[in-house]
């Protein structure tokens, strides 16, 4: 699937060479983005290194010409006149000397490579989409909207949040509070992984950290998302450590701490499934970690008619009850996957109909005792010209029962032991 960013890459690259050469900079100057953001995408899971090393040679093509245009547009400027091919042109040109000129081209290069990070559109997930963790999602609130939309509320010795670590078992709803945070909060939100940190070169993903930090720093008020940070900041010391892996940690650290940094309103987010394993230097930096648990009684209640949403169906506010007892121990991702199966059960009893009756001029399926029921079948019935006019019956309890029967939970007691053991030494309940 992900051959798919490549070829977009390559048609974005192949309109703006084609701009660029015509004069147009401006135009020439977003598509060369475009292709360079697909590019940066392929490139987290291109394994060949040959085709890697080929894009990654493109890419930084690309990123230079961007970069070119970019300035000629600031200055004014009307462009090169060659007629070659504008990006490939680049390739002879000699490359600054180190520092002066030289530096900011690297930290353009580096913010550029960034911004694929950099969330512009919002996941449209709303505080009360979020069920339960009424704690966190006040923490947060005072955290991210609070001091954007009230700051006389904080004065004196009075400062918001700066550090969050939300932990608990997988399919909790961790990153979900994440994008909840995403749309609510008017700020800019950094989503960050380890592919968009780590480097192969010498050096430069401490620079990639600290890029990161100053970008927050320079778009205030901003929210840098870790998820599952535990891949980036494990126990120090360990024997599998690489020396890599410990400068990127030291950097996050320093960044962190914020000496010399104005970093009130740079909010750090970070998501794990693991806190025993985070290094207690990284665990120390978060002045909130909140346990994100299991779903309770209301909350499983909650999920369920969140995830029908506006789909037809049958089921009362009892049958909305009875599902959230008969859920005891299901994680928020697994009573979304139930969901998901039970929505597919009337498409599966329209496929296996053997009588339709026909109502408002739609056709939907029923049992022999129906009155008006035809005998016919979904595939007669498209022969015949109708399949616009099938519609699935709604959702009822038993499509419920049915999938739940079937139906396990994923977090076992163990790992419940584990987090309920370190919110006891080092967190707090959401």
């Amino acid at each position: 699937m992900y051959s798919n960013f490549k070829e977009q890459g390559i048609e974005y690259a192949r309109q703006a060479v084609k701009e660029d050469n015509e004069g147009n900079h401006a135009k020439a100057f977003q598509l060369y983005m475009n292709a360079l953001e697909y590019f940066k995408t392929h490139l987290k899971y291109e394994k060949n290194p040959k085709v890697k090393e080929t894009i990654t040679q493109k890419f930084t093509e690309y990123l230079r010409r961007a970069e070119e245009i970019q300035s000629l547009l600031h200055d004014g400027g009307t462009g090169p006149t060659s007629n070659g091919d504008a990006a490939v042109a680049t390739k002879s040109k000699s490359k600054p000397k180190d520092g002066g000129e030289g530096g900011d081209e690297e930290q353009t290069k580096l913010r550029a490579g960034l911004n694929s990070a950099i969330i512009r559109e919002k996941p449209n997930v709303k505080w009360n989409d979020v069920a339960g963790l009424e704690s966190a999602k006040q923490a947060l609130q005072e955290a991210v909207i609070l001091p954007v939309k009230f700051p006389q509320f904080f004065t004196g010795k009075r400062r918001p949040w700066r550090a969050f670590l939300l932990y608990g078992p997988p399919g909790t709803g961790k990153s979900y509070l994440a994008k909840a945070v995403a749309t609510e909060a008017d700020s800019t939100f950094f989503s960050i992984s380890s592919s968009d940190l780590v480097s192969k070169w010498m050096g430069e993903s401490e620079k990639l950290v600290s890029n990161l930090f100053q970008m927050a720093r320079d778009s205030a008020p901003s929210i840098i998302f870790i998820d599952e940070i535990d891949s980036l900041c494990g126990q120090r010391g360990e024997g599998n450590e690489s020396e890599a892996s410990r400068r990127i940690k030291t950097e996050l650290l320093v960044q962190m701490q914020g000496v010399g940094n104005n970093d009130e309103k740079v909010l750090v987010l970070a998501a794990t499934n693991t806190p025993y394993s985070l290094d207690q230097a990284i665990r120390r930096r978060f002045d909130k970690r909140i346990y994100i648990p299991l779903p309770d009684l209301k909350a499983r209640q909650h999920m369920f008619k969140v995830h029908l949403g506006d789909t037809p169906h049958n089921l009362t506010e009892s049958d909305f009850e009875a599902l959230a007892r008969k859920t005891d121990g299901f994680s928020g991702s697994d009573i979304a996957v139930s969901v998901k199966d039970v929505l597919f059960e009337p498409v599966r009893k329209t496929q296996d109909a053997m009588f339709f009756y026909k109502n408002d001029n739609m056709w939907i399926p029923c049992g022999p005792k129906q009155p008006g029921a035809i005998q016919t079948t979904m595939q007669e019935l498209d022969a015949q010209g109708l399949a616009s006019q099938i519609v699935p019956p709604p959702i009822q309890r038993t499509d419920f029962d049915k999938v739940l029967a079937r139906q396990r939970p994923t977090v076992s007691k163990k790992d419940l032991d584990v987090h309920e053991r370190f919110t006891k030494e080092f967190g707090e309940e959401g």
